[in-house]
Order: structure tokens, then C-alpha cells, then sequence
């Protein structure tokens, strides 16, 4: 009999709870969650939860702003990563069913103590590695291997050409191009052709003046 009492109870006090808080004003909760410092930054995807209405979960967008429905006298609680955690309690009688508030959190900062890394666990193995490290070139010695013909063979293969070198190259082939233009006159039979028939014309016009010099000169005779 007490346990069916308790029950009994139990569910009364339960609807007497849910009747008041669907009795209490639905409120339209919005606002901007920025940081407390000098620069009063927004503070981006904050978790908000209504702990009155069994733990309701919202988050902000990434602008810091949130709207989200609630009931009057609800308490919401913010909380971000590295910032201190919030409280805030819609008040009743909200007019026109509407309530904006700028929360504002304070960032949290935990000072840790410095921890210093080292490579080596033991002595020993720092004295085994000092020992075996190969000590760098001086200046000189490195002077030496980069101005080496291997180096520099190296770098021709790799390193691309200068302007000057572009240009000395771009001439060369220009040149090469430009003879190709010109024909040897001793490849070319016209060439040829030509000369023959100068030669031939040369011998037949020296034929004639010798000709015509031998039939003067007994004339001239003749005549004394």
C-alpha cells in the first residue's frame, strides 16, 4: 500500500512539474557569444545547453550567433573550449516573446610548467654520438667541392641556361640557318654552264681580233 502511495505521488509531482513548465511562455532566445579581452572578438561554435529543459543541446554558428526557442526562467549554460563556462537565466516576463543578449566569456589560460626534450636518454649514448658526429667543412674545403669539375658538371646538367647563353645559342642556330640560304657555285652545274660559255665566248672573240690584225699588216707592206 505505501509503495502504490509513493507511486501515486510520484506521477502527481511529475505532471504537476510538466504542467508548470507548459504553463511557462515559449521565448525566442538569440544573441552573439564573443570573447571578454580588449579585441571583443565573436567566439565561434560554442555549445549551449538548456539544463531546464532536460539538457537541450544548441551551438552557435561559426559567427558566434545562435537562436534557439526556450521557456521563461530557463537557465542556458555556454562553454567553449579554452573559455570559462557560463551561466544565464532567461527572465520572465519577457515582452513580446523575445530576448537578445550579447555574452560575452572569458577565455582561460593555463600556464604549464616548461618541459625540456632531449635526443639522447643516457650519458652514454650523448658520448657515442659526440664521438661519431662528422665535424662540417671549413669554408675553404667547401670553397673546393662546390668549384670541383664534377660539381660543376653537375650544375650544367641541372641548372638551367642564363640569358646570355639563350641568346649565344639563338645567333649560332641563326647563322647555321642563314648559310643553308647560299648554294656553293661549285655544286651548281648552271654555274658551271656559265663559265663554259664565257670561256668559249672569250676564245671566239680573241679569234677574231687576231684574225682581222694578220690580214692588215700585208696591206701595209704592199703599199711600199
Amino acid at each position: 500500500m505505501k509503495k502504490l502511495t509513493g507511486l501515486i505521488l510520484f506521477v502527481f509531482m511529475s505532471l504537476s512539474v510538466f504542467a508548470q513548465k507548459q504553463d511557462k511562455p515559449l521565448v525566442q532566445f538569440t544573441g552573439i557569444v564573443h570573447n571578454t579581452d580588449s579585441t571583443g572578438s565573436v567566439v565561434p561554435y560554442v555549445n549551449i545547453v538548456n539544463i531546464s529543459n532536460n539538457g537541450q543541446v544548441n551551438q552557435s554558428n561559426y559567427k558566434g550567433y545562435f537562436s534557439f526557442v526556450v521557456h521563461e526562467q530557463d537557465t542556458i549554460l555556454f562553454s567553449c573550449v579554452g573559455y570559462s563556462t557560463l551561466k544565464v537565466v532567461i527572465p520572465a516576463q519577457v515582452p513580446s516573446q523575445s530576448y537578445t543578449v550579447q555574452v560575452a566569456i572569458k577565455s582561460q589560460i593555463a600556464n604549464l610548467p616548461p618541459f625540456r626534450v632531449f635526443p639522447w636518454a643516457t650519458t652514454e649514448e650523448f658520448t657515442r654520438d659526440f664521438l661519431s658526429m662528422k665535424i662540417a667543412d671549413d669554408d675553404l674545403a667547401i670553397a673546393r667541392k662546390n668549384l670541383s669539375h664534377n660539381s660543376i658538371a653537375l650544375l650544367e646538367q641541372t641548372l638551367g641556361r642564363d640569358g646570355a647563353e639563350i641568346n649565344t645559342a639563338q645567333n649560332f642556330h641563326n647563322n647555321v640557318v642563314r648559310s643553308h640560304y647560299y648554294t656553293n657555285p661549285l655544286f651548281n652545274p648552271f654555274a658551271w654552264g656559265n663559265l663554259i660559255n664565257s670561256i668559249s665566248a672569250g676564245d671566239k672573240s680573241r679569234g677574231v681580233n687576231g684574225a682581222s690584225g694578220s690580214s692588215s699588216t700585208p696591206a701595209a707592206t704592199t703599199g711600199n
